[in-house]
């Protein structure tokens, strides 16, 4: 038992009538340290009212969030005396329950580079108590992990979708990527048209695998936990309202581990994304051209003469997506290279892969075809063949008597 905890059972002890002298003996504690007060309590005190505050104000939030909500607010404090401060006041949030997760190894198609290169969007429902139906559309910036938009409507169809995007085209510029998954809103005529009709090529996950669309899948848990579960909608009108204060807290105020403890907006206009950016690109610049320089002079046709150009060159609006649409090019141009008969056997493997079950049934069902055939085959000769032909049985055999096996006399 820790000292402060015996100097409360001290404390119990004399209002239930022991002297000092004889519970300082039972609990082991010396009568001065009765007077000591612990200076640390007096520079906790404000460190935990304000994490009450905050934690009040910001219920789904732990202990690292709200230490930097106090590192803004002039309580700079070390992660081990901010957990340490969380607990002691009883702020523990539920653990959430584990899942499976995806290795991390696995690569993600058209993995942006920069900001306003890949968008990705998703649909998500709720109701508000009047029984009305919520239906939210999300557009978040894959690098930035901004909120660009959430459009809440009862119904939305493609026509609401292409307003949305139109309206983020005009304000931002147009993406190199849009990536969703296969639902009708997104798949629809209109949608591919407009989406031609920008220059933006699109990023379809495939179906069943929502963690190919993994940062518009984590922006709304985000959502979820931290704006539908806590808020109670009266009408829809007032549910427009608050999510579009949510996105914009999310946005300007949130910290984000991913972006350096940083706000989206903030990061989305910072140097450190520059540098990210300058990093990337020039690495994935520098990988690409050496192997394609070694595919072209493997197959005769010569090395590059000059590297692929940094993203710092690019001019123009489009220049970001014409240096992204080099390097794919450059990319599938080495994998046709090293390859040329790789979309064939990959075509074979999935076609064997997708059917090796129906191609057991069917050779299963089929060599007991042949079989019951050959079996029939052979009981129909044998009934029509005549009785001369047939191989007597041991019913039909005459064996020799006794006298006739030993011979005449």
């Amino acid at each position: 038992m820790s000292v402060p905890a015996r100097r409360r059972q001290v404390a119990y002890s004399r209002e239930r009538g022991l002297s000092v002298r004889r519970a300082c003996t039972l609990f082991r504690v010396a009568r001065s340290a009765l007077s000591y007060h612990s200076r640390k309590l007096g520079k906790d005190a404000p460190v935990i009212e304000r994490m009450k505050e905050l934690s009040a104000q910001y219920p789904r939030y732990g202990y690292r969030r709200i230490r930097i909500f106090l590192g803004r607010g002039g309580y700079h404090t070390s992660p081990g005396r901010a957990y340490r401060l969380w607990r002691a006041a009883g702020l523990q949030l539920p653990r959430k329950r584990p899942r499976k997760r995806v290795a991390a190894a696995r690569p993600r198609p058209q993995a942006p580079y920069g900001p306003n290169q890949v968008w990705s969007y998703d649909l998500v429902f709720d109701h508000c108590a009047n029984g009305q139906q919520l239906k939210c559309l999300t557009v978040t910036d894959e690098f930035t992990k901004e909120g660009l938009a959430i459009d809440v409507d009862g119904s939305i169809r493609s026509p609401c979708v292409i307003e949305v995007l139109a309206r983020l085209v005009s304000e931002r510029g147009a993406p190199a990527f849009l990536r969703s998954d296969n639902g009708p809103e997104f798949v629809s005529k209109a949608i591919l048209s407009f989406i031609v009709a920008q220059g933006i090529s699109t990023a379809l996950i495939e179906p069943g695998k929502p963690w190919q669309n993994a940062v518009t899948e984590s922006f709304n848990g985000k959502f979820r936990d931290e704006c539908l579960s806590l808020e109670w909608f009266r009408s829809r009108a007032e549910a427009k309202v608050i999510i579009e204060a949510w996105r914009r807290h999310y946005n300007e105020v949130r910290p984000h581990s991913s972006l350096g403890i940083g706000a989206a907006e903030s990061f989305a206009g910072s140097r450190e994304a520059a540098k990210v950016v300058t990093v990337r690109t020039m690495t994935a610049n520098a990988r690409t051209t050496a192997n394609l320089n070694a595919r072209l002079s493997g197959s005769g046709l010569g090395a590059m003469s000059s590297p692929l150009p940094p993203m710092s060159q690019a001019r123009g609006k489009s220049g970001d997506r014409c240096v992204s649409y080099f390097i794919l090019a450059c990319t599938r141009a080495k994998h046709d290279l090293n390859r040329p008969g790789r979309w064939v056997r990959r075509a074979i493997g999935r076609v064997i892969m997708k059917t090796k079950y129906t191609v057991l049934i069917i050779a299963g069902a089929a060599f007991g075809a042949v079989a019951t055939a050959l079996i029939a085959i052979g009981f129909g000769v044998w009934a029509v063949a005549p009785t001369e032909a047939r191989v007597p049985s041991s019913g039909d055999r005459t064996f020799p008597t006794h006298d006739e096996r030993k011979g005449p006399p």
